[in-house]
């Protein structure tokens, strides 16, 4: 089954490299209570989940707070030091959320796992974006392709808040 709008996020516990060392992130702890941006990319440090989707995001951060977002978060199948380094490298450290989701619990639970085995990347979550209000998405976007980030870019969330 795929999460849809209007369905409840699934309970699970990311990991996160702070610049105070590394944090459990539950679910309830990121969106309980808070209007959210998520986004997902196949992996850091990917040409286009670093070229394109997270600068977007990153770029965009103060417009997107601005119109009501309380937290913006990008989660990918990698470990947790991959994240943080990715974090730092992007210059995005303490202004989003860069969550591990390093045994793909959550992306499996929401039905965005793929298979990217035959480009080395083996299993990996789809490229989305969605907004959640206090745990339940609002809404969700999906990419056709892991190679492109249009309708999950930062343009495209900003039209629909």
């Amino acid at each position: 089954m795929t999460i849809s709008v209007g369905d409840k996020l699934p309970t699970t516990t990311f990991k996160e490299k702070t610049a105070d060392g590394p944090v459990e992130v539950t679910t309830d702890q990121l969106f309980k209570g808070k209007r959210v941006v998520l986004f997902a990319v196949p992996g850091a440090f990917t040409p286009t989940c670093s070229l394109n989707h997270l600068p977007g995001y990153l770029e965009n951060r103060d417009a997107i707070l601005a119109r009501g977002v309380d937290e913006i978060a990008v989660v990918a199948v990698n470990d947790l030091h991959v994240m943080g380094a990715w974090a730092t490298a992007s210059g995005g450290m303490g202004k989003i959320h860069f969550l591990s989701d390093w045994n793909a619990a959550f992306t499996k639970a929401l039905g965005m796992d793929i298979d990217l085995s035959a480009g080395t990347l083996g299993i990996r979550s789809k490229r989305y974006s969605m907004l959640v209000e206090d745990g339940v998405v609002k809404t969700l976007n999906v990419e056709e392709s892991p190679g492109q980030a249009t309708v999950s870019g930062a343009a495209a969330m900003l039209e629909q808040l």
